[in-house]
């Protein structure tokens, strides 16, 4: 069984020089002083089986355990998130 912390990791899709990405991890580490999980960020440049899934849509912040359900894409969705935190507690 995942421990809260194994379930409160996420994972955010995106791309080095992306703006988007970039706000996106700012509002997450932003939030991270209020609500304790983790995040990585995963550059989709270094596998094409990620650009072939996510290339336009990006950042995408998806959970990083079990199926890596898409929780936003483009900007943070805080209502989302709680959404997602709520679910798996």
């Amino acid at each position: 069984m995942f421990d809260s912390m194994d379930r409160k990791k996420l994972i955010v899709y995106g791309r080095r020089d992306c703006h988007l990405c970039q706000e996106m991890i700012a509002s997450l580490q932003k939030l991270q002083k209020h609500i304790e999980f983790k995040f990585e960020m995963i550059d989709i440049d270094s596998d094409p089986q990620l650009v072939s899934q996510y290339n336009e849509r990006i950042p995408v912040l998806v959970s990083a355990t079990g199926k890596q359900d898409e929780i936003c894409h483009y900007f943070l969705d805080e209502a989302a998130l709680d959404a997602y935190f709520a679910k798996i507690r």
